[in-house]
């Protein structure tokens, strides 16, 4: 039986990712940030071999402050840095969740594995920071870049909770948004796991605009949304990564096609 252990599981990709790993018959445990703080070497160590697992899924990030002192770049650049060579020591693979926010709004898109960040400051700097010290910390780790998460119900950190809160949704058809269905992240996180050490892009919108993307995810769920056409925001943020085998939009969305 496969263990793993996953940091930031109760948030919404951890929550697929258990779902998905406990439905293939493995282990799961999660990261207790109380029990097992992000700057206490010597308890994370300790953790670590008393669960003894084949793999750590670090999503973690710091959604919640807790009052430790530069949270944000201890919890988005130490912690994966300090876990990634951890792991190495102990022959534990490693997969660390980034963000397509590495690149800025000025950033010209499609990106792909070769496409140089430039977020110069905020979470997208801590991200790219963080991918690079990983890499120097465990050679052998894996690295996935996120998009925006598209889920079931409003109540996490994904698009539907986005659409649930507007009174009007003002969705531009010149914005090409990177994202995915959170039960396809998960089970593509689980098959990267095993894959060879490298920088993957986790990417399900092949050609579709935000207002189409909106529309789609309206029909599927009954209209309950108003949607409005603007042209206000123009960024094409798709990646491209076709390693990555994520399936595209529209086998969950039909209306897509």
């Amino acid at each position: 039986v496969v263990k793993a252990i996953i940091t930031g599981m109760n948030g919404a990709v951890g929550t697929a990712l258990k779902a998905h790993l406990t439905s293939q018959q493995a282990e799961v445990v999660g990261w207790d940030r109380t029990a097992v703080p992000p700057n206490h070497l010597p308890a994370a160590e300790q953790f670590l071999d008393a669960v003894r697992p084949d793999v750590l899924f670090h999503l973690a990030v710091p959604s919640q402050a807790t009052g430790l002192e530069n949270e944000g770049w201890l919890v988005n650049v130490e912690w994966p840095t300090q876990l990634a060579q951890l792991c190495r020591q102990r022959g534990i693979r490693f997969l660390f969740t980034s963000s397509v926010m590495v690149f800025t709004d000025d950033a010209v898109g499609p990106f792909t594995p070769q496409s140089v960040p430039d977020a110069r400051e905020g979470y997208g700097f801590e991200k790219a920071t963080a991918e690079q010290r990983v890499r120097e910390a465990n050679p052998d780790a894996v690295i996935a870049r996120l998009g925006w998460q598209i889920g079931e119900a409003p109540g996490s950190n994904n698009m539907i909770d986005f659409l649930s809160k507007q009174d009007v949704v003002r969705a531009s058809e010149k914005w090409f948004p990177a994202c995915s269905f959170l039960v396809d992240t998960a089970v593509t996180l689980h098959t990267l796991a095993h894959a060879a050490p490298d920088l993957y892009l986790l990417d399900s919108n092949d050609r579709w605009n935000f207002y189409q993307i909106a529309t789609a995810l309206n029909d599927l769920h009954g209209s309950q949304w108003g949607i409005e056409k603007t042209a206000d925001f123009i960024y094409d943020q798709r990646m491209r990564d076709p390693r990555a085998n994520l399936p595209s939009l529209d086998k969950r969305l039909p209306s897509l096609a």
